[in-house]
């Protein structure tokens, strides 16, 4: 039995994303080097396709950045170490001092 392969589009598709999406992604993740025909086209199998997911979901659904979904996917930092977007990690609490003090001083520039 042969392993399926995508082409990029039919990859971009069942992913929901664009295929410059794609195309960029593998310029910033070296686990992601496709298959190439003698034309050059790209063919992704269902493991590039696992990996396409595992991205996609560390960058859109996490909020990650590139460096630290490419720090994740080489076993860097464990995923349930890394904070969901939106969360706020525990801070130095002199520097949330600060840093209320600061954005309370811009509202009241704000205000005026």
């Amino acid at each position: 039995m042969s392993a399926h392969t995508y082409r990029i589009g039919e990859a971009a598709e069942l992913l929901q994303l664009k295929t410059h999406v794609l195309r960029f992604w593998e310029t910033e993740f070296p686990q992601l080097a496709p298959l190439r025909t003698e034309k050059g086209q790209r063919l992704y199998t269902e493991e590039h396709v696992a990996l396409l997911r595992r991205i996609k979901q560390l960058l859109h659904e996490q909020g990650m950045t590139i460096e630290g979904a490419r720090r994740v996917l080489e076993g860097g930092t464990p995923v349930d170490e890394v904070a969901p977007a939106g969360t706020v990690c525990a801070a130095d609490p002199a520097f949330l001092r600060t840093l209320r003090s600061e954005l309370l001083a811009i509202r009241h520039l704000l205000d005026r």
